[in-house]
């Protein structure tokens, strides 16, 4: 990150009218591919937007960055489980891009049970002249046909089409949390609460279970898996994390079953910070491997946390996100709040991390200055290159101007879901119904 790490420019902003908005319009996830120049969201209503950056002209050089819907479909439905007497919802638990291999993009969209490999690709040409079909369509009588035609391609106006190519289901008794495509682009893995299946692209019908922690008296589980991603580069090696705030590396070199991981992280807990709400708030709602594939970094309620691969006692960094909630764990258990999934996201050169907030903020730490910024992402900045100023969250009795209460945070505001551009300061933040994208300051 630049010095200017404070002030960031508003890009683009896709928003939704909060007068129409219902429970199936809230963002879900949100994924840039691999090139930054596509960038996915998914609903609660089982949709999936994708939206693509604009190409600079010499005229606009300013509208370079600037995000556009591409294409809109309808990736699950509502099913209905009629053994368990179980509805399964057709919201987009996760969404990732496969590398682009030509014309054609392909990503991973994933509900509580199905994964779908879905193929988005223009068309712009339209074949004329069949045979044996008329300009409608219609087969025609073979007895009238006396020429033979070549077939000529037309030009028309251009569609983005969206086609599934895969279906992946039946494998996932619980609900699917993360799904993670290997460095071989080859196969990808699905987590449950309880398992982890590896999948090749090609096959469908079958799943490998590669992790299974499943008890075989259920009163005995002590834990449950919350998130799992392969690493960048080396295509036998992944991470899952647990509700007990650990991290398990595990190789599949080893064996087949990778139940003994490889390493074991976790943070011995302090004695003095212990509470109640304790085994909550340590549980890791998200894990992702920086780019070098070096360092894991963690979310858990409180704080975000960065490993390192050859030290597994405890965290090279912790950054606090909003410590000043500590305090307000009581209520905060009550409304539910506690139990909120925040995701953390890397930048392009893994020197900046970023997570979300209450109160529609969300907080950058740079790693190398160990500065760090709180910023919001609301309607009232959302216009096009307005600078975003800091916020300030005091927890005393005096307040300056420019600072917010705690008591007077929006816990119904709240940020899960993020993504970083792969090579430029362009971030997506997800706020509720509400999509910004935000770029770096351009002088």
């Amino acid at each position: 990150m630049e010095e200017d790490i404070d002030t960031r420019k508003i890009n683009n902003s896709f928003l939704r009218d909060h007068s129409y908005a219902t429970e199936a319009d809230i963002i879900s996830t949100v994924e840039f591919n691999h090139t930054g120049e596509l960038l996915a969201t998914g609903d609660k209503g089982g949709r999936v937007v994708v939206f693509q950056r604009e190409q600079e002209s010499k005229n606009q050089v300013h509208r370079r960055g600037e995000y556009n819907v591409y294409s809109t479909f309808q990736s699950h439905e509502p099913e209905f489980d009629y053994l368990k007497s179980l509805e399964i919802e057709e919201k987009i638990n996760k969404i990732r891009w496969l590398p682009q291999q030509n014309a054609a993009y392909f990503l991973l969209s994933t509900n509580d049970k199905t994964v779908k490999l879905w193929k988005v690709s223009e068309r712009d040409k339209r074949p004329e002249g069949y045979n044996l079909k008329d300009e409608e369509g219609r087969l025609r009588d073979p007895a009238t046909i006396t020429t033979l035609r070549v077939p000529v391609l037309r030009p028309m106006d251009l569609m983005v089409e969206a086609t599934p190519r895969r279906v992946f289901a039946n494998a996932h008794t619980y609900h699917i949390n993360s799904i993670s495509v290997n460095s071989d682009y080859e196969t990808y893995m699905s987590a449950d609460d309880l398992r982890i299946n590896l999948w090749n692209f090609e096959i469908t019908n079958q799943s490998f279970n590669i992790v299974d922690i499943k008890p075989a008296n259920m009163e005995e589980l002590t834990e449950v898996i919350t998130a799992a991603e392969f690493h960048p580069d080396h295509c036998n090696t992944f991470v899952y994390s647990s509700s007990k705030g650990t991290i398990r590396l595990c190789d599949m070199r080893a064996s087949a079953l990778c139940d003994r991981h490889t390493k074991f992280f976790e943070e011995p807990e302090d004695p003095s910070n212990r509470s109640f709400f304790s085994e909550i708030i340590s549980s890791i709602s998200d894990v992702k491997f920086s780019h070098s594939g070096r360092y894991i970094m963690t979310r858990d309620y409180l704080t975000v946390k960065v490993w390192d691969l050859n030290m597994e006692n405890r965290p090279i960094e912790t950054y606090q996100v909003h410590d000043y909630l500590r305090s307000k764990l009581c209520s905060l258990y009550e409304n539910d709040c506690i139990f909120d999934k925040f995701e953390c996201v890397w930048n392009g050169s893994d020197s900046v991390i970023m997570t979300g907030s209450y109160n529609n903020f969300f907080r950058m730490f740079d790693r190398n200055t160990k500065r760090d910024v709180t910023l919001e992402a609301s309607r009232e900045n959302s216009k096009p290159r307005a600078i975003l100023k800091p916020r300030k969250v005091c927890v005393g009795g005096k307040r300056r101007k420019d600072e917010i209460s705690v008591d007077s945070l929006d816990f119904s505001k709240k940020i899960l879901h993020t993504a970083w551009h792969p090579s430029e300061n362009i971030i997506a933040v997800a706020a509720t119904n509400n999509l910004y994208i935000f770029q770096d300051k351009v002088n």
